[in-house]
């Protein structure tokens, strides 16, 4: 009888342990474009997963990843079950910027914190009550759009054209450059849109032909970002072409050949790491990541894997300040986190240093972008 009080009072131990050692694992759920239109860009950052931080301080942090297609109606179909199924303490993703603004309001109404790693500012500008619980690990529209304005003015380019995504993409980059172009004196005599999954623009190439800019700014992402631009090479276009940092992938230089060289855009320092100087700060963390990602795939990293990677730091940085505060699986540990997050300061990572505000959820300045070329069909570093 002894004997089986004494196993009895051993199981109740072990199960009155049990909860806290769930209470000790930090879940975080990561929403990427595995598949569809946007899968050139949300494979590297679903490959970037398995190398994401597994300790925060003593902390354990378990990830759950799923797959949206590229389609906004299922990044909020994942995005509820990680939140309601799941129960996750914050969520990376979604990849594309449409799919990140269809969500926001999930993020908001169930207090999740959501680091989403997409080109559009509109994702985190204007800040309001739902953005409040959304970060971003891309350089916001202004930072990159303002280093690709003053070029034009430094070569005397007088009169611009753009084409873009028919999306919030598109949309966010319409606007921000729009204004910076009228700021800095240059004129915007031309403007079209097109669809990511679209296989022609010749139509919209042929107007921005007539209209003679002296420079042409397509924002897209991804091989997408090629197409207008080979199609007005093709037309006989012979001025300035830029790209906003969308474009950086391999299959933007594989889908736009000789037709994309000179290009220039402004982008992570990924992209032309070996010119960077050894005393950036950033070079020995993007390295790391690199490196990894080969040694695992074989194959170098886009940077928006590294958009991933940057968002799985933050959350390293900020969890054992949020634990401070409330234990994980907690709305309380959540807000504490989204404060963690929100108050990050100088912390480096792979394309950039973070400096996060409560009006700023982006964090970038300077030190975040690089003016590139293409030359002979590879990246290098514009000089």
């Amino acid at each position: 009888m002894r004997s089986l009080l004494s196993a009895a009072a051993l199981s109740m131990a072990a199960l009155s342990i049990y909860p806290l050692a769930v209470q000790a694992q930090v879940k975080i759920g990561v929403v990427a474009s595995a598949t569809g239109p946007t899968a050139l860009v949300g494979i590297p950052q679903k490959n970037t997963v398995p190398l994401l931080p597994t300790k925060a301080g003593d902390l354990d942090i378990r990830y759950i990843a799923l797959d949206d297609a590229s389609d906004p109606a299922q990044t909020v179909t994942a995005f509820k079950k990680l939140i309601t199924e799941d129960k996750v303490d914050a969520i990376i993703g979604p990849t594309g910027s449409p799919n990140a603004m269809s969500v926001l309001q999930f993020a908001a109404e169930s207090g999740t914190p959501m680091l989403a790693p997409v080109g559009a500012a509109s994702v985190v500008l204007p800040m309001n009550a739902e953005k409040k619980w959304a970060f971003k690990t891309t350089q916001n529209t202004g930072i990159i759009a303002d280093a690709l304005v003053r070029d034009m003015v430094r070569r005397g380019i007088h009169t611009v054209g753009f084409i873009g995504f028919a999306d919030a993409y598109g949309d966010d980059w319409h606007q921000v450059f729009s204004k910076l172009v009228k700021e800095n004196g240059l004129k915007l005599i031309a403007s079209e849109r097109y669809q990511r999954t679209d296989s022609s623009v010749t139509g919209q190439a042929l107007k921005l032909l007539a209209a003679r800019p002296d420079a042409i700014l397509v924002a897209g992402t991804g091989g997408a970002a090629a197409l207008p631009q080979v199609t007005l090479v093709q037309q006989g276009y012979k001025g300035q072409f830029y790209q906003t940092h969308g474009a950086a992938l391999p299959a933007f230089l594989k889908l736009g050949g000789k037709a994309v060289d000179g290009t220039i855009l402004a982008a992570s320092l990924m992209l032309v790491l070996p010119e960077i100087p050894d005393g950036n700060p950033s070079k020995p963390i993007a390295e790391d990541y690199i490196h990894r990602y080969q040694a695992r795939y074989g194959e170098r990293p886009a940077t928006f894997g590294a958009n991933v990677y940057d968002a799985g730091l933050l959350l390293q940085h900020a969890i054992p300040i949020a634990e401070q505060h409330a234990k994980p699986g907690t709305a309380d540990f959540r807000k504490a986190l989204r404060d963690a997050l929100e108050q990050t300061h100088e912390l480096v990572a792979t394309q950039g240093v973070y400096n996060m505000s409560p009006q700023d959820h982006s964090g970038f300045d300077q030190r975040g972008r690089e003016l590139i070329t293409v030359k002979n069909g590879a990246w290098t570093l514009l000089k």
